[in-house]
């Protein structure tokens, strides 16, 4: 099937065309459609599904079929579609997708999100925005400040809406959905289908179209996961063994701590290797210019703490590394998500220190299998990693099967057979004087 059959006008085709899109995802077959038939939708989707131009393009159709043909004009400080975020980063990547696949139309757009000065932000809401991309909390500010009013909104969507739940953003959606016309569409788009998320489509949307990609894009093969094991001590220096000894030649590093990231940073290049780090003490600008650099692969190894989980969309991204396990699972579903993206192929390594086996057990309970597990000499593990309760046998349950093992062997043995000539005959190097398991007791 061809972006061609989903009824999407030339324009549109034509900028897929220009990014090398060749034929939609199984979200977008299944979304587009419906959005541009005017359905209420509630999506289940992973990251790297290809689920942001499963609403961007219907919306993209729509406004201009039903404002820009007929030349409708858009009154200032008003929006049309408004797509609310969890995060500065997926505002960024949203609105910079919008812009790719409007590159033929006559249709504007924002980012608008919190850190950064509101005055430029205003100054483009004075002549109106077609589609605005927005953090929960600046838009509510802007609102405040009667600098945007909602009355000609048309479509609203709600974009990572169990990453918002996560962040605590509840009472900010509810008090922007409220300023919103009751009249108008609404799209939904979550990894998980949380209590807190249903409620919340509840809530918002009537009688939506549910739909689901199923299965984890963690569990899918495109996306080698393998993990080592280490002691907490030694995570940087292996760290930087492997980066040199596979000669890695980018990465994404995950870490708990915007403290631990500028350290870790700092120990690298103490090994000669450069390094960056975004995290939520650093200026909105700095962290924009490092994405940037890295995007286009003048930084090779970024070390981020759980901000840049989502959003970060990164084409040829072909490693993520979790230097750090996350304590949620979703988190490290989200985190792997940044590679393998689009059907491409990913790799996901994990070091594993002994406090991390609960989060490890987690991980590997809801990927269903066990995550396979690497060494590297150089690095011996004092405090070992145990086995993963996906591999776990009970004492009592152990003795049992050996008991009946046991009991099987002897029962099929023939009765005048002798066990030490069998035995001997089975194993030609064994001390003949050596007790046979099968001797009288």
């Amino acid at each position: 099937m061809s972006f061609s059959t989903l009824k999407l006008s030339a324009p549109i085709l034509t900028a897929l065309a220009d990014l090398g899109y060749e034929k939609p995802t199984a979200i977008q077959n299944k979304a587009i459609p419906h959005v541009l038939s005017g359905r209420d939708i509630i999506a289940a989707a992973q990251t790297g599904t290809g689920k942001t131009a499963s609403f961007v393009l219907p919306l993209l159709e729509q406004l201009n079929s039903r404002y820009k043909k007929t030349n409708q004009k858009l009154r200032g400080k008003r929006i049309r579609a408004l797509i609310l975020v969890p995060t500065r980063e997926l505002a960024v990547q949203v609105e910079a997708n919008v812009v790719q696949y409007a590159q033929h139309l006559d249709i504007s757009s924002m980012a608008m999100y919190g850190g950064v000065d509101a005055q430029a932000q205003k100054q483009r809401l004075i002549w109106g925005i077609d589609i605005l991309v927005a953090t929960p909390g600046r838009l509510l500010d802007m609102a405040h400040q009667r600098a945007l009013y909602f009355d000609e909104l048309d479509m609203l969507v709600l974009d990572e809406a169990d990453r918002m739940l996560d962040m605590g953003f509840i009472d900010d959606i509810n008090k922007i959905i409220e300023r919103l016309p009751e009249q108008r569409q609404n799209l939904l788009f979550s990894a998980t289908m949380s209590e807190d998320v249903r409620g919340l489509a509840k809530r918002t949307i009537h009688k939506p179209v549910e739909l689901s990609i199923a299965g984890d894009q963690a569990s899918k093969p495109k996306i080698q996961q393998w993990l080592v094991t280490v002691d907490k001590t030694n995570k940087s220096a292996l760290l930087s063994h492997m980066i040199k000894e596979l000669s890695w030649q980018q990465a994404l590093v995950f870490i708990e701590t915007k403290h631990g990231a500028a350290k870790l940073v700092s120990q690298l290049e103490k090994r000669g290797i450069t390094a960056e780090c975004i995290h939520s003490g650093r200026t909105q600008d700095i962290r924009e210019k490092i994405l940037s650099d890295f995007k286009s692969g003048n930084i090779k190894f970024l070390v981020a703490t759980g901000i840049a989980a989502r959003g970060l969309d990164i084409g040829e991204l072909s490693l993520v590394v979790n230097y750090d396990l996350p304590a949620q699972v979703d988190d490290y579903i989200h985190r792997i998500g940044r590679t393998g993206r689009a059907g491409a192929t990913g790799e996901a390594v994990s070091l594993v220190a002994k406090d991390n086996f609960r989060e490890l057990c987690a991980i590997e309970s809801r990927l269903g299998h066990i995550i396979e597990r690497k060494e590297f000499s150089e690095f011996p593990v004092k405090k070992v990693v145990p086995v993963s309760v996906l591999n776990f046998v009970p004492k009592n349950v152990k003795a049992k099967n050996s008991q009946s093992k046991s009991t099987q062997t002897r029962s099929s043995k023939p009765r005048n057979s002798s066990p030490r000539s069998t035995s001997s005959r089975s194993n030609p190097g064994q001390n003949p004087r050596a007790r046979s398991p099968w001797s009288a007791k």
